[in-house]
């Protein structure tokens, strides 16, 4: 069986720089048991660094969970990106870039839905983290339906992709799969759609 796209954490943390095997760490933690559930002795445990070498390397908590959230987004979008071109680059190729991922035994969600809804309330630069992976994914989108988007249209397909990993979060991804397959066959099939 291939290897998931969508895993980002390395089995064998040894060779790695001490930066590489703390985001490595933060990476596996933060998105298997959550943020606040994971204190910074255990990422030190986990990474196999001492307290010294990580304050070296993060100030805080802090500045890990935005180092994290931004190497997420980096390597989320790629392998999302990657998928889609697997699927023939098209809009309907979203469905099974999203199959892709939720098949995956490690997936857990959106990492920034799942950050958001932990530290939303309480840090401004998390709430823009998010919004940044959003309006990149966004502009992914328009860049895959042509041209012609119609930024509502394009709006609804996040939207629908958004319910769609939450549902499938929860374990029951088909019925929204299937409806947002549904929505982006409605938009390809209207005149000027940016869909088409």
């Amino acid at each position: 069986m291939e290897p998931c796209p969508f895993v980002f954490t390395p089995k064998d943390l040894a060779p790695l720089k001490p930066r590489e095997k703390i985001l490595a760490a933060a990476h596996r933690l933060f998105y298997t048991e959550g943020i606040r559930g994971t204190g910074v002795d255990r990422i030190i445990a986990e990474a196999r660094v001492t307290k010294v070498t990580f304050y070296r390397q993060f100030s805080s908590k802090d500045a890990l969970i935005l180092a994290y959230l931004d190497d997420r987004h980096r390597l989320w979008m790629q392998a999302f990106k990657d998928a889609v071109r697997r699927h023939r680059s098209k809009p309907e190729s979203i469905v099974p870039a999203l199959q892709e991922w939720f098949a995956c035994p490690s997936f857990r969600g959106c990492a920034f839905i799942n950050a958001l809804g932990e530290l939303g309330g309480t840090s401004e630069l998390v709430i823009r983290r998010v919004r940044e992976h959003k309006q990149e994914l966004l502009r992914f989108l328009e860049s895959l339906v042509g041209e012609t988007a119609d930024g509502r249209e394009v709006r609804c397909i996040l939207t629908a992709m958004e319910g769609a990993i939450v549902q499938a979060a929860w374990g029951e991804p088909e019925p929204a799969l299937e409806s947002l397959r549904s929505l982006i066959g409605i938009l390809a099939s209207k005149p000027n759609s940016c869909a088409r």
